[in-house]
């Protein structure tokens, strides 16, 4: 009986898990996405800038670009799954609806107030999203 190395069996056993996961799956694409969201969520969250878009972004890069083996189906197309629901709600066009409506709830009105004649600019943007989407 030969005995092995302890990095032998690390390096054997290692490639093996790899091997029976998908990770053996992932491509270089993947990993220069995934590393895209990380950024993405680093600066929303420690620099500050824009966390309300970045972090949904970021995350949504991250959960795009886990990989899977090729034959395996992530859900989309099996009834009453949860992303057979998001995936409607892309097919519908329900979101960009959805997003107007949040930016618009959030909106600051402080410039508006103090000056009253801002009213016409905002009419007439909401006059186009409404004749886009009509």
């Amino acid at each position: 009986m030969q005995q092995q190395s302890f990095l032998g069996f690390i390096t054997d056993h290692l490639g093996q898990f790899l091997g029976y996961t998908a990770f053996a799956n992932m491509t270089v694409g993947h990993l220069i996405m995934i590393a895209i969201g990380l950024i993405f969520i680093y600066l929303a969250i420690a620099k500050e800038y824009e966390p309300m878009l970045l972090v949904p972004i970021g995350f949504g890069i991250l959960v795009g670009n886990i990989a899977f083996f090729p034959g395996l189906k992530v859900g989309i197309y099996e009834s009453g799954s949860v992303l057979n629901y998001l995936y409607f709600g892309v097919l519908q066009g329900v979101y960009p609806p959805l997003i107007f409506l949040g930016i618009g709830a959030m909106t600051d009105f402080s410039a508006l107030i103090s000056n009253p004649k801002l009213i016409l600019i905002g009419a007439a943007a909401q006059l186009g999203i409404f004749g886009a989407y009509a």
